[in-house]
């Protein structure tokens, strides 16, 4: 978790991008947490209060949420992972709509709520279920998915310059991912650059899989710009970045973390680059498969001379990690990339 006063040091107006998963009230693993900031949450929890527990656990989430409109660029984004909870309190079961929550506080300070995304867990078993089991309304739908709010600052952006434009053309997704991300519900989520980090520090971090923030990244930044995750946790956010030639900054309470983080970045480098290799490598099996179909793609990258489907598609070019640096007394990665390079279609 992030303390909102630490954010301070980012200029206002000045990030392309914010991609984060707070704790989630009423989840019972975060209750310690929320206790150390407001001793009272424990009371009302103690007591079977459970929506003044609910409400006090997202005041203490408020001022970050301020700070992230503040930081944001006009036009730009901020991607928020929540769950919503469910809990007996006071003799009493329900759910605690986290997300409603959020996002109706995202509305009231500025932003404008565009649709969002719901993503399935693939941990949890099909045959879960809470309650009386076969018995007719005693038992309770089981919570299989979270939400990925997705908010933009303002009007939509305009790339005027020369620079913007070339940065967002070379930012282009491929037709078919384009089609795959920009869908609602994704169930197809998996966390493979999670083996860096053991289950306990996943468990305390509440860790998103890796797919997630490098799909937001990419599907609302360009090349160069500012990725910025308030409750950073084991820097997952900075990995997807770091693949996307992205910069990025974090912040989190969890001092600790900063060595997990450090140590799953000193690992990360072919790991992130085999994930920017499988997108070509993905696009190149879509274009045969096409072929195979009888199907054309009517234009052709000018980086990889591979066929595509769309215009938008020719200038599209991918970055791999060179050298990663870790600058420990500021705690700060410095990272270079060069383009990967035409290896045939």
């Amino acid at each position: 978790m992030s303390d909102a006063s630490d954010m301070s040091v980012i200029p206002s107006d000045s990030v392309q991008l914010v991609v984060t998963s707070p704790p989630y009230p009423m989840i019972k693993m975060w209750d310690d947490l929320f206790e150390s900031k407001n001793p009272r949450t424990h009371l009302l929890l103690r007591n079977g209060r459970g929506h003044e527990a609910f409400e006090l656990m997202h005041q203490q989430l408020d001022p970050v949420w301020d700070e992230v409109h503040r930081i944001v660029e006009p036009g730009c984004f901020a991607c928020i992972n929540i769950g919503d909870a469910t809990r007996t309190t006071g003799g009493d079961f329900q759910l605690y709509p986290n997300h409603a929550r959020i996002l109706n506080y995202l509305v009231q300070i500025g932003f404008s709520p565009m649709p969002s995304i719901l993503w399935r867990k693939q941990t949890n078993a099909p045959n879960k279920f809470m309650g009386s089991g076969m018995l007719p309304a005693g038992a309770y739908v089981t919570l299989e998915h979270e939400h990925v709010l997705i908010l933009r600052k303002g009007s939509k952006k305009e790339f005027k310059k020369p620079g913007q434009k070339e940065r967002r053309r070379q930012s282009a997704l491929f037709w078919e991912e384009r089609n795959r991300w920009f869908s609602d519900i994704w169930f197809d989520l998996k966390g493979a650059v999670q083996k860096f980090t053991g289950k306990e520090q996943r468990k305390r971090s509440a860790a998103f899989p890796f797919a997630l923030p490098y799909r937001l990244i990419n599907m609302y930044s360009v090349k160069g710009d500012t990725v910025v995750d308030p409750f950073l946790g084991i820097g997952t956010t900075t990995l997807a970045a770091m693949a996307s030639a992205r910069n990025s900054a974090g912040f989190e309470l969890e001092k600790e973390f900063i060595n997990h983080i450090a140590h799953r970045v000193e690992k990360s480098k072919e790991t992130l680059n085999n994930e920017v290799a499988g997108r070509l490598s993905s696009h190149r099996e879509f274009a045969h498969a096409r072929r195979e179909e009888g199907k054309t793609l009517k234009h052709v990258n000018e980086n990889y001379q591979f066929s595509v489907m769309t215009k938008q598609e020719t200038q599209l070019c991918l970055d791999r990690i060179d050298t990663i640096r870790f600058d420990r007394e500021n705690n700060r990665f410095n990272v270079s990339h060069e383009p990967v390079e035409h290896n045939g279609d």
